[in-house]
């Protein structure tokens, strides 16, 4: 432990002030804590909203003032202090607590220790990378220089169809750009929905005029004069781009939990209470990676979420671990994508169905895709399909069965489905 008697070890200190960070300040106050909060990010803004990024704010409805969490009154009433553009560097702590030091020399001392330092956007290794015109988007720096870009863009690559580069590709094809999407895998968000869903989201992005190439091999990013003239795929054709935004996941940033020597594993270990590996320190957020009780079969039962509903219920928890509360995460997942005027909610977990079960036709652009396991409902990809996402949250979250066999009829809505069946014990 550095020696800085300067500094008062008292209070507790979150690092990252993201959707995690700022509901796990507050989540401290309405427990009761008392003692000092510092809440800690890198960027100059105040806390903000980040999913509205690839979406409403691009598209002019919404602003970097109106995605703010809260006003600077709340924090000022509830005695949270907000500290903006400090990069943590070095973290020094014994069970007592300890020192943070930031690039500027600041130092913040604590008794307790959060970690919500989040993700940070994959990076590929393309030769033309570095031209201008080539964007990342994470943060709110990242969405207001692509909005910039998009006001004078003619044609649009976007490189990965992830939910992010789809929401970006929807809004601009909206606006009237040339928009291509180049995915290397076969099929569209692969990771997250069944081949349905899939097959769903390519006809549909299609249909509204985006051009989407499976199996894409990007080569490189051509330029002329230091900005981006093209994307070449492997067959050696050049896709016209004055944009392209690079869109292939985030990376979980644990440089603080390796230097204090936590436990990592695709993010920062945690347990059900948000503990890291030292038994001291919480974590929650993107950068987390948790247990979760529907896939306790499944790999080594655990899973790094990036949504805004785990981010809010982890952190929750966390809150109530650094006050030595009994609480634990074990919340059904979900989550969303505004893609155009494509709603896609999804509830659950679909890792390890055995199952898929369509109810409704895709070519409609309402229906959904529900999963599951042993005859017992996981999870479900529902699209323009409200009340069959509150549906199934509902049966996940009591247990409750939704028989395969009667789902497919429409007529029939799930909640009475729902309501036909005893609840079940959840596993």
């Amino acid at each position: 432990m550095s020696d800085f008697p300067s500094v008062e070890r008292r209070g507790t200190l979150i690092i990252g002030n993201c959707q995690a960070g700022v509901q796990l300040a507050s989540s401290l106050r309405e427990l009761g804590d008392t003692d000092p909060i510092v809440l800690l990010g890198e960027e100059a803004h105040p806390p903000y909203q980040r999913p509205p990024l690839s979406k409403a704010f691009l598209k002019g409805e919404a602003t970097a003032e109106s995605l703010t969490f809260r006003t600077p009154d709340f924090y000022a009433d509830h005695h949270i202090d907000i500290v903006t553009g400090e990069q943590i560097v070095h973290i020094s702590r014994d069970a007592r607590g300890g020192e943070a030091i930031a690039a500027s020399g600041r130092i913040f001392g604590f008794a307790r220790l959060a970690l919500t330092v989040g993700a940070s956007p994959r990076r590929i290794p393309l030769d033309g990378s570095d031209l201008g015109g080539v964007t990342y988007l994470r943060d709110l720096e990242d969405a207001a220089a692509l909005e910039r870009s998009l006001r004078t863009a003619k044609n649009v690559v976007v490189i990965g169809g992830g939910f992010i580069g789809l929401e970006v590709a929807a809004g601009a094809r909206a606006s009237g750009k040339t928009v291509t999407v180049l995915e290397a895998a076969p099929r569209l968000i692969g990771r997250a929905v069944s081949e349905a869903t899939s097959e769903f989201y390519l006809r549909a992005h299609r249909r509204r005029g985006t051009t989407v190439v499976l199996d894409a091999r990007v080569t490189r990013i051509a330029g002329a004069n230091g900005s981006v003239t093209g994307v070449e795929l492997g067959d050696g054709s050049i896709v016209p781009a004055d944009l392209v935004l690079i869109g292939v996941g985030v990376v979980p940033r644990t440089e603080l939990a390796e230097q204090l020597g936590l436990s990592i594993d695709n993010g920062i270990v945690v347990d059900s209470h948000a503990r890291t590996s030292d038994g001291l320190t919480v974590a929650a957020g993107d950068c987390a990676n948790m247990p979760n009780p529907s896939i306790t079969d499944f790999g080594n039962g655990r899973v790094r979420l990036e949504s805004v509903q785990n981010s809010v219920e982890q952190a929750k928890v966390a809150a109530a671990t650094l006050l030595g509360l009994d609480a634990e995460h074990r919340t059904v997942p979900w989550f969303w994508s505004d893609q155009a005027d494509l709603k896609l909610q999804i509830a659950g977990l679909s890792t390890g169905h055995d199952q898929v079960v369509l109810r409704g036709d895709p070519d409609s652009e309402k229906f959904s895709v529900l999963y599951y396991r042993d005859g017992e409902i996981i999870a479900a990809d529902c699209i323009n399909c409200p009340l069959d996402f509150i549906t199934v949250r509902q049966a996940l979250h009591t247990g409750q069965a939704i028989p395969a066999g009667l789902v497919t009829d429409t007529s029939v809505s799930l909640k009475k489905l729902l309501a036909a069946e005893p609840a079940l014990e959840r596993k």
